[in-house]
Order: structure tokens, then sequence, then C-alpha cells
């Protein structure tokens, strides 16, 4: 099997190249980035020393695939994941949908060559942010909670959130591109007769993650509390009370896997993959773990009120259990110990992370 990861030497991305040359006999791996990501530069050796091949082009550009050899599966790593990407003064709106939408294009295009299968990483910020504010919660200890005595709209159960959740706007800038990547991706499949799978990813965390409070908000965390550096919680009461389950991209790596091998044709192609509940946490419960880990550090409360905060998201992964037999091993606290070791090795990684 012949393999193209886009975004490779991102987090993600150099996981998962890692990931199937365990996983997957005789599989075979290129692939493209641009290392405008701070850190990204990194990863480069190591991925080469392993026999992978790299090449440095930028997917938003058609002329950069013609280098690019024939794969059977190309899996799309590489976009920008920030719900605050286009409005945070970082980067504009129309550089965000180039990034995500645009080169999607470039992608499905090279799927339409070489009769490629697609693996698309999507989010968990598809889903409707009015629809996820307005979920019945309560406090339990220092974090939110799911109260499932109320009535709950279709989607959500003490699980978590399903792909049958509200995709209604608003969904931010970042989520509608992602929205809109997954429905162009499917048609393309359909129309041009190759395999299109789509997961719609919750937090993925892990040591060696570049840490952004918008962009890995584990690694950040611990990197951030380790040093000691101003930490705050922002809105909801200025609490830290907001939940989010996380998994390891290695995990994720076992769901592509099982993808890409199954023989199925038709059928669902959406999947929601997380950590789910028994791997969630409030950032106040995150803190109190890096409290006891390295001494306690004050947080600041913040009460602003920011548009696309949501207090509890936690994903259900029932249906990738279903028909793949799929659930993340990695617990979070061994994702956490794992981020923790690698802070204390790398102590300019926040440099390294570009804060």
């Amino acid at each position: 099997m012949k393999v193209l990861i886009t975004g490779i030497c991102g987090f993600v991305g150099s996981t998962l190249a890692l990931d199937l040359l365990e996983r997957q006999a005789g599989v075979s791996i290129a692939g493209i980035d641009n290392f405008m990501r701070p850190g990204s530069e990194n990863n480069r050796s190591r991925l080469q020393r392993l026999g992978i091949k790299l090449f440095h082009g930028d997917i938003r550009q058609a002329s950069d695939f013609e280098a690019l050899p024939k794969v059977d599966w190309v899996i799309d790593a590489a976009a920008n994941p920030s719900v605050l990407a286009g409005i945070d003064g970082r980067g504009s709106s129309r550089q965000l949908f180039e990034h995500n939408l645009g080169s999607l294009v470039n992608v499905l295009e090279y799927c339409k060559t070489h009769t490629a299968g697609l693996m698309l990483l999507s989010t968990s910020r598809v889903y409707s942010i009015e629809a996820l504010a307005a979920l019945p919660l309560m406090t339990s200890g220092s974090a939110f909670e799911l109260d499932v005595s109320q009535p709950l709209p279709a989607g959500v159960s003490g699980h978590g959130i399903n792909v049958s959740f509200s995709t209604e706007a608003p969904i931010s800038l970042y989520g509608s591109t992602k929205l809109a990547c997954e429905a162009v991706a499917l048609e393309y499949g359909l129309t041009f007769g190759f395999p299109v799978w789509i997961n719609r990813c919750g937090v993925l965390a892990g040591a060696g993650q570049f840490g952004t409070p918008d962009q890995g908000i584990f690694a950040y965390w611990v990197n951030a509390h380790l040093r000691r550096r101003p930490m705050r919680y922002i809105g909801f009461g200025g609490t830290g009370h907001q939940v989010r389950d996380a998994f390891h991209p290695r995990d994720l790596g076992a769901l592509l896997a099982l993808q890409m091998n199954t023989s199925r044709q038709g059928g669902r192609r959406i999947y929601s993959a997380g950590g789910g509940p028994l791997n969630s946490m409030s950032l106040a419960q995150l803190n109190s773990w890096c409290d006891e880990k390295f001494g306690a550090h004050p947080i600041e409360s913040d009460l602003r009120i920011r548009p696309f905060d949501i207090p509890w998201m936690i994903m259900d992964s029932a249906l990738a259990n279903a028909d793949f037999g799929w659930h993340p091993e990695l617990s979070l606290h061994d994702i956490l110990d794992g981020i923790a070791r690698h802070a204390r090795e790398n102590e300019n990684w926040l440099a390294v992370s570009g804060i």
C-alpha cells in the first residue's frame, strides 16, 4: 500500500506516518508540507530517516502535485485547525478558505487522476455553536456535565456528540470550511469512483504537539503550567469548568487503517472520533492534574464571553466502534504523562510552538 500524507510534518501528520509504518505491513509513505506551522521543521529529519519521501510544497498550488508519486490513499492532515482562524488577526478569512477548502480541490483532483482513496480529517467544530451552547448542563465538582435527565436534541447522549447533531450555522468560519470540505469530498468520490472516509475528530493530543491555546490546549496547558506562564480561565464564569475529551493520533491511525483495509463499498462514510467520556476533563481538572505534577500555579479568571467558545464537547465514537470495532486505547492520563515528560525534556517547547 502506498500512502500520501498532506501536512506530514505537523504533529498529527507525522504521528500518523509513524503509526502506519508500524501498523501496516509493506506500506510506503510519501508526504508534502509547506512548513508554515512553527515547529514542523523539527519532524523533517526524523521522517526522512525512516525512509519517508518528503516534498516541500504547498497544496494550495496545483502545480506542486505534479512531482508527487502515484499512491493508493491520501490522508489529508493539512489545514488551519483553529476555530479563531480568519478572525484572530494572524491570517485573513480569504487565507483560511484557501488553506482549508481551496487546497482540498487540488487534493481531490489528484485523487481523481490516480483513483486514490481519500481519508479526510474533519473536526468536531462542524457542529452548531448555538445548539451546543443550549445543551442542558449541570456542575459536577469542577466540571460541566450533560444533564441527561433533561430533554436532549438529536445527536447527543451521555456518550457525547455524534454525526446526527446539528450543523446549522453558526459553526465559525473554520467549521464552515471543514463542513464544506466534507460535502465536496463525498461528491468527488461518488462522481469519479474513489473511496472517501471522513472522521470528525475531537481534540487530538500527545507528546510533541505544538500546543497553543486555540490549537492543542492540553499540550499548551501542561507546558505553560510547568514554565509558570500567566494563564487564564476565559468565559463561563472564569471557573475553568468547560470540558473536552481527547485522544492520541496513534489511536486515530488505528481507525484510518481499519477504514483503508475494509472491503465495504457503500454505507456510512462520516464518523465521529474522540476520547469519549472516560478521556474527558475540564480545564480546572487539567490544572489540578498539573498542580499535582508540577506544584500549585494560580490561574486568573477572565469573564469575557467569546463568540466561538463552547462549554462542553465530548465525542461519541459508538458508530466507529459498531462498524470497525474501534475505540481509543490510550487513556487521557497516559497522554498527559507523555506530554509532561516531553515538556520537562524540552524547556523551550512553547517557543518552538510559536508562543
